[in-house]
């Protein structure tokens, strides 16, 4: 019987049968609907790392659509078949979800290398990433088996529709250069970043499929991968600005540059590009380090790219354009005409003068009548508008001072908005939930997020986690009064409790801070106010005890899960 390795990352399931990835299962979709990878001569041929390769020094297997692979995986459709392997969108019947799976014989030039990098891959466990789930050889064949996305669309797909509007451009390259400079610090690189490479969900976030293995099953590699890959995310977003390869030959659906012009810059090239925007793609592709401006210096890894990204202003998304509703056509009302003379086209017809006011002695009394009602009228809604505006004021409502007793002048007006300085994840048990994204809860930008990991029990988070959540530095104290947070998923239920801490890594244990407020919601928006009163603290933590039951959204797969999107503290 052949031997069968698997990848360092993969552990038995609880039925002791086929070897699941333990790391890539939390971050993993259920779905189908990818598009086709266009590989094609004239695409090898536009990917200038790619190295010449010998075809038919080893022929992909001779597989067909139904056959299982560990008596799980179902091919369904080969999708690639190049060079020796061939790519296929497959099943997991075990899990019953739709995956991908490269396939290419052991003896393969490039088989042990293609299980290196996917282990590699695997071991990153980033759910920016399409994730490797299994690295297997078995049966005189090496097969890589990884996501497949429900929701995804190749930015092929989305360039041949034409160019990203300013903001949409902002976050692929914010999101490309932020994964792939966490992949760096791994010492993992891409090398093969096109845009057939990159997929955009339906939620807007951006996720990069083939880590290490795309190049490794084509045999690229790169003196300079850090430099390799920057230059790919400014092709991207070079292509992404002006719907043009930045290179003479045409690649990926998309015509290259005029013959002999030489590189330059978006803004030239199509009217209207935001102009940092088409610096920064300058400044990320190789052109002896020149820019639009000619005065910024060359980004020359992920990092560097990153950090340019964020001395940039903040581009917002585009304003709501609302559509005036059109103008009804006024209807009057038509006496009839029984015993008139029929009205004959093109005639004066005489005006009917209006009917002389109420002169007599009943008309002048009705008319005293609907005088005396509406003072009345008037008077009862002043009376109520009183009334209501002092139990407001006894009731301290936002907005209004809290009195007690005599008064107490100390405490501040209540509805001021607090600005957040800093932010951080609290872990309290086991590992992280999603710490390089806490930023995106306070940046006034929806498109932004923090997610937990999915559970497969809830909605109570507990035993699993006593909770997850994320500490606010204010800046100074302040008095927190309430917290509107905006989150991604409705449905029963999410709970969210506010402490005062003393800083961004509490030092007491939950037990023992100060509780500000608690506040429960089944839908995407949930007010917290305080118990009593106004709580005075520099720093606040938002303790996520409860998340509901969500499905497949094309990032984590279906379970209790919970993101949050937007969160602002009033004083």
């Amino acid at each position: 019987m052949a031997e069968r390795s698997t990848a360092a990352v993969d552990v038995a399931d609880n039925s002791g049968d086929e070897p699941l990835t333990a790391k890539a299962e939390q971050a993993t979709a259920d779905g189908v609907a990818q598009t086709r990878e266009r590989d094609t001569a004239a695409d090898e041929d536009a990917a200038e790392n790619d190295e010449p390769t010998s075809r038919g020094a080893s022929s992909p297997p001779e597989l067909h659509s139904g056959h299982k692979l560990a008596r799980r995986y179902r091919l369904e459709e080969c999708v690639t078949r190049l060079d020796g392997f061939s790519s296929w969108r497959a099943v997991d019947e075990k899990l019953r979800r739709a995956v991908g799976v490269h396939l290419l014989p052991a003896d393969h030039p490039r088989a042990r290398s293609v299980l290196a990098a996917a282990r590699s891959s695997a071991l990153l466990g980033d759910p920016r990433f399409v994730q490797v789930l299994d690295a297997v050889e078995e049966n005189d064949l090496v097969y890589v088996v990884h996501e497949w996305l429900p929701d995804a669309t190749e930015l092929t797909a989305v360039l041949a529709a034409g160019p990203l509007e300013a903001h949409d451009a902002y976050q692929l390259v914010t999101q490309t250069s932020q994964a792939m400079a966490a992949a760096h610090r791994e010492g993992l690189a891409h090398l093969r970043l096109t845009p057939s490479a990159v997929l955009r969900t339906s939620t807007g976030q951006y996720r990069i499929r083939g880590l290490a293995v795309n190049a490794a099953l084509r045999g690229i590699s790169s003196d300079t991968p850090q430099r390799t890959d920057t230059e790919a995310i400014g092709a991207l977003l070079y292509a992404s600005l002006t719907q043009r390869w930045p290179y003479e030959d045409d690649a990926y659906g998309l015509s290259g540059l005029p013959k002999g012009v030489g590189l330059i810059a978006p803004d030239q090239v199509r009217a209207g590009v935001h102009r940092g925007l088409s610096e920064l793609a300058m400044r990320a592709l190789v052109n002896d380090g020149a820019t639009a401006s000619r005065q910024e210096p060359p980004c020359t890894t992920p990092e560097e790219l990153v950090k340019a990204i964020g001395e940039m202003p903040r581009i917002r998304p585009p304003e709501p354009t609302f559509t005036a509703p059109p103008e009804y056509q006024r209807t009057t009302y038509q006496q009839g005409t029984y015993g008139r003379p029929a009205v004959h086209p093109g005639a004066t017809q005489p005006v009917p003068a209006p009917p002389p006011p109420l002169q007599s002695r009943t008309g002048r009394a009705l008319k005293w009548a609907v005088s005396a009602l509406l003072i009345a009228a008037l008077g009862l809604g002043s009376w109520q508008l009183a009334d209501a505006l002092m139990d407001r004021e006894n009731s301290g409502e936002p907005g209004t001072s809290e009195s007690s007793g005599g008064g107490d002048k100390g405490e501040p007006k209540s509805g001021k908005t607090l600005s957040v300085k800093d932010a951080k994840e609290l872990v309290v048990e086991g590992q992280a939930q999603d710490p390089n994204k806490v930023s995106g809860t306070y940046d006034g930008d929806d498109a932004t997020l923090w997610r937990t990991k999915t559970y497969n029990d809830g909605p109570e988070l507990a035993p699993y986690k006593p909770g997850v959540g994320i500490v606010y530095d204010l800046g100074s104290a302040e008095h927190v009064s309430a917290a509107s947070i905006d989150v991604l998923y409705g449905g029963a239920r999410t709970s969210v409790t506010l402490y005062a801490v003393d800083s961004l890594s509490p030092s007491t244990p939950l037990s023992s801070m100060k509780k500000i407020g608690t506040g429960t919601t089944s839908g995407t928006t949930l007010k917290v106010k305080a118990d009593k009163k106004p709580v005075k603290s520099q720093y606040v933590l938002l303790w996520l005890t409860a998340v509901p039951k969500s499905a497949t959204d094309g990032f984590y797969s279906a379970g209790f899960k919970q993101a949050i999107k937007d969160v602002k503290f009033t004083g």
